[in-house]
């Protein structure tokens, strides 16, 4: 995958995890987008060699809340 298109996965992929971090979370939007592009779930996001642009919104979410919550990330085994 190109860099190109892995931006084009991202930008439909963040404002959908970043709509769903604030209905689950009760976040402002100022507060989701400053905890999405600051997570390392989002680093790994922009990282094509984690194959993690493959999951759904939800799924990063979840990952998101997940490290948001402990600092950590335990991402699925069907990567």
């Amino acid at each position: 995958m190109t860099d190109k298109q892995l931006s084009s996965y991202i930008s439909v992929l963040a404002p959908r995890v970043l709509k769903l971090l604030m209905e689950r979370k009760g976040l402002t939007e100022d507060e989701a987008i400053r905890a999405l592009y600051t997570s390392k779930m989002y680093e790994a996001l922009e990282d094509e060699s984690t194959k993690i642009w493959r999951f759904s919104a939800e799924t990063l979410c979840a990952l998101l809340e997940e490290e948001l919550g402990t600092g950590q990330i335990t991402y699925p085994e069907e990567l």
